[in-house]
């Protein structure tokens, strides 16, 4: 394992992070964010030699662009995370048994955590700050698409580590070969967790070949269900930001489910679409309810490939469906399980749909761009998780601790 030494430092630099103080650490996250404002031309600089090498056409473009307000964000994120609780030393649970021992279950780092993940150099800080805000050093695993973003994050946070002479082992950014992933997918005994951010098939590839325990994270496909009872303004506005806020997202909406006795307003629903040049790839009744109504060159006929496809692109199917039945047996047929909404004014329907719907996040009149762990009011997430073990949804500060117990007693033995 020719990689075996960097994961050897990253373990003891680990277990430094232990003795460091939340005050300490939150000074350390505050100059962080200082330095990103006194780097970032070099930043953006580095970051421009990655996009020179993608076609501006690419889905992953936008995620992999860094800008002078991207890194002001980025910055108050960092500072952000400062300001919140410390997640570890918190007691979960605490109970006396009647023999006198004392259980108090406590929550703890994880230890190291890697995170392998595609063109999106903002993950380098997001995941530095969380994981350090809760205790764990980290393992980044970009790709080669963000190689020179990467390396200008991670060697300004060796920098700021330094001067706080903490160990900069505490955040390492391995090789971009596949070597590298292999080996880290394989580093049973020194990382504790992997967490994959990125397309479908790296969620699938990191799960199916990993020999240490996986969080899926990513993965979108998402849906908004335009119930019989729903409000055609607010859906018009709802559909409209989820689909082309950011559409390279994965809280980005996929497919429009409409009830069959809603499709006179779907040239309603759809009109602000038209702006951003969305295809929608209709089946036959939305196709009809369109025809005329929306640019005949933005208008396909759905297929059996245009439902449960993640697009990360401007374009959309749409499904039409007879009652809210049918609605939620297509969401479960091509949902991913990340953020499903529905649009209706019916509370009986809304509470139904919350109940039955199978997904980390179920809005009600609310757009799934949400899905965002500083939405959430968590500062930063490291990923959305979309699996059930251990945790569910945006993955912020509490999510990315494990717990121990501590046994207090006085002498006692069990027969």
């Amino acid at each position: 394992m020719k990689l075996k030494h960097i994961f050897v430092a990253v373990q003891k630099a680990s277990r430094k992070l232990i003795g460091l103080s939340d005050e300490r650490i939150n000074e350390v996250l505050n100059a962080v964010a200082d330095e990103i404002a006194g780097e970032t031309e070099y930043i953006l600089q580095e970051n421009a030699k990655d996009l020179a090498r993608m076609e501006p056409t690419n889905p992953k473009y936008d995620r992999l662009k860094l800008t002078v307000d991207r890194l002001k964000d980025i910055a108050s994120d960092m500072r952000s995370v400062a300001t919140l609780p410390s997640p570890l030393g918190r007691i979960l649970k605490e109970v006396t048994r009647p023999n006198g021992m004392k259980l108090t279950k406590t929550s703890v780092p994880f230890g190291v955590i890697g995170i392998i993940y595609e063109a999106r150099p903002n993950v380098s800080f997001d995941v530095f700050s969380l994981c350090f805000k809760s205790g764990s050093a980290c393992i980044l695993k970009g790709g080669s698409d963000a190689e020179y973003s990467n390396l200008a994050i991670v060697g300004l946070l060796h920098k700021v580590l330094k001067r706080f002479d903490i160990d900069p082992h505490t955040v390492e950014l391995l090789p971009v070969d596949r070597e590298a992933t292999s080996e880290l997918l394989h580093a049973v005994g020194y990382v504790d967790l992997l967490i994959p951010r990125g397309s479908s098939n790296l969620i699938n590839y990191v799960r199916e070949n990993a020999s240490i325990p996986v969080i899926e994270t990513g993965a979108g496909i998402c849906h908004t269900y335009f119930d019989k009872e729903g409000d055609a303004n607010k859906g018009a506005t709802i559909i409209n930001n989820a689909k082309t806020r950011r559409v390279s997202v994965c809280n980005a909406l996929d497919c429009l489910v409409i009830h069959q006795d809603r499709l006179a307003d779907l040239p309603l629903l759809c009109k602000q679409l038209q702006e951003n040049n969305v295809i929608i790839y209709a089946d036959k009744p939305s196709y009809a309810s369109l025809e005329g109504h929306y640019p005949d060159k933005l208008l396909q006929t759905a297929d059996s490939d245009s439902f449960g496809t993640e697009f990360l692109d401007y374009k959309m199917a749409i499904k039409t469906v007879s009652n809210i039945e049918s609605a939620l047996e297509h969401i479960q047929e091509n949902s991913s399980k990340h953020s499903e909404c529905i649009v209706t004014e019916d509370e009986m329907t809304a509470q139904l749909f919350g109940k039955t719907v199978d997904a980390a996040c179920v809005y009600v009149n609310v757009s799934t761009a949400f899905t965002d762990g500083a939405q959430f009011g968590l500062g930063a997430e490291i990923g959305i998780s979309t699996q059930k073990l251990h945790a569910r949804g945006p993955m912020a500060l509490e999510e990315i601790t494990s717990y121990k117990w501590i046994i207090r007693g006085d002498g006692q033995v069990r027969k």
